[in-house]
């Protein structure tokens, strides 16, 4: 199932049994903060001190 048909799916339910005035709340919340993550990455950049860097595995015994 794709991602967009599961949205869609989704997106239904809350119309057809819409949840409690808090849980929208909660939900409206965190989607206002991943927008905002998002705006805020690609207009100003990310931070150095935030990013993760990969860092090498070790291998042990050897």
């Amino acid at each position: 199932m794709g991602p967009l048909l599961r949205l869609s799916i989704f997106l239904s339910r809350l119309v057809r049994n819409p949840p409690p005035r808090r849980v929208a709340l909660v939900m409206l919340t965190a989607l206002v903060l991943a927008v905002g993550l998002v705006v805020v990455e690609r207009t100003i950049g990310w931070p150095e001190a935030l990013r993760a860097d990969k860092v090498p595995m070790r291998r042990l015994g050897s």
